[in-house]
């Protein structure tokens, strides 16, 4: 008897099948059969041809392995004719090697996060796992035991339900899998647009799309099936479902409490609970929104703003009478400019009416 072993290694990419399940099963078919060490012995032999990557079995549902390809892809500006350099952004999922590519105009932070969102779409779920290679854009600082991921990343993987692991450093099988994708990418993708002309990224990813979709169906050389059924049979069922609403690029920073219990962002300044003054707050950006974060609980909530030099202030979080911090008055400012002489006080009076409060005027003065 010789023992279909592309079938068994399938079977082991499913959650809990282990080699002695799968000869117990063997056996129960072929009572006269290799014994339990023979068979291991065979299936490692037959293992041992396949690639690295193909060789590597991960659980359904955990792994997303993510990278950019090392070469670009040109786009022409129709009205200027410049040519602009697009990167291409690869995923995997390791159970099945389901793949997905687009190309962005660069690895920065909003555009990595924005493909991450678009890949996990196109998967209808998310891994329990994201593993990136130590770009900058998601992992501010390699190491090995305790990663620094940016915080921003993080914060989408959460969104997600998903944890991020990047791939260890000088680590080549942490991720071989987005490696040979990223090589298969090249060579199905980017050789074959290598002669057209592109006049914008979205018609760009339209031609990608498609090629994807024909190199998901192509069938695996040493395995039964394709990607797309690999996927449907392994990954699918066990991708954790999306959340109603996908992520919104959010940008953290750390900011510190001045003694007017304002914020600075951008140039605007938002205010926070006057018992927070001198205390160093973590704030999230949004397009719409400023959230403010202090040992993890939110403190403060505030519309965006633009405008620079203005205040954005919630009256609650003012003290009482508007006293400020540490003997901080309108009174002590004024004495400060008296010293200086009456111009610096005229100035002083004039920063203090413009403003809705005076504390407001506080920095500025």
């Amino acid at each position: 008897f010789r023992s279909d072993w592309a079938v068994v290694h399938r079977e082991l990419a499913r959650k809990h099948v282990t080699l002695d399940l799968l000869w117990q099963e063997y056996k129960a078919e072929h009572p006269d059969g290799y014994r339990y060490s023979a068979f291991c012995q065979r299936y490692r032999e037959w293992s041992g041809k396949l690639s690295v990557s193909m060789r590597q079995t991960h659980p359904p549902g955990e792994k997303l392995f993510v990278d950019y390809a090392g070469t670009t892809l040109s786009v022409i500006d129709p009205d200027t004719g410049e040519i602009r350099t697009a990167q291409l952004f690869v995923a995997v999922l390791g159970a099945s090697n389901y793949t997905y590519a687009e190309a962005t105009w660069t690895q920065s932070l909003p555009d990595w996060l924005g493909s991450h969102v678009r890949t996990l779409e196109f998967f209808g779920g998310a891994p329990e796992i994201v593993v990136p290679d130590n770009l900058k854009s998601g992992v501010k600082k390699p190491n090995w035991y305790e990663p620094d991921i940016n915080p921003t990343y993080d914060d989408m993987a959460t969104h997600y339900g998903a944890a991020v692991i990047p791939a260890r450093v000088r680590k080549p099988k942490d991720k071989s899998k987005v490696e040979v994708a990223v090589q298969i990418v090249e060579r199905w993708i980017l050789a074959r647009l290598r002669n057209r002309i592109f006049l914008s990224l979205h018609e760009a990813n339209l031609a990608i799309a498609a090629l994807v979709a024909d190199l998901n169906a192509r069938p695996f050389k040493k395995l039964p099936g394709n990607r797309k059924e690999a996927f449907e049979t392994l990954d699918k069922q066990a991708l954790l479902p999306l959340p109603h609403a996908p992520y919104v690029f959010a940008e953290w920073k750390q900011a510190t409490v001045s003694i007017d219990y304002h914020v600075e962002v951008a140039g605007h300044y938002y205010s926070v609970p006057c018992s927070l003054i001198k205390k160093r707050l973590d704030v999230r950006i949004t397009a719409n929104t400023l959230e403010c974060y202090h040992k993890g609980q939110r403190v403060a909530t505030h519309p965006r703003s633009l405008q620079k030099g203005r205040h954005t202030t919630v009256m609650e979080h003012m003290p009482i009478s508007h006293r400020e911090y540490a003997g901080w008055t309108p009174e002590r400012i004024m004495e400060w400019a008296h010293k200086l002489g009456p111009n610096v006080t005229a100035l002083t009076e004039a920063i203090m009416d413009s403003r809705k409060h005076p504390v407001q005027g506080y920095r500025s003065c």
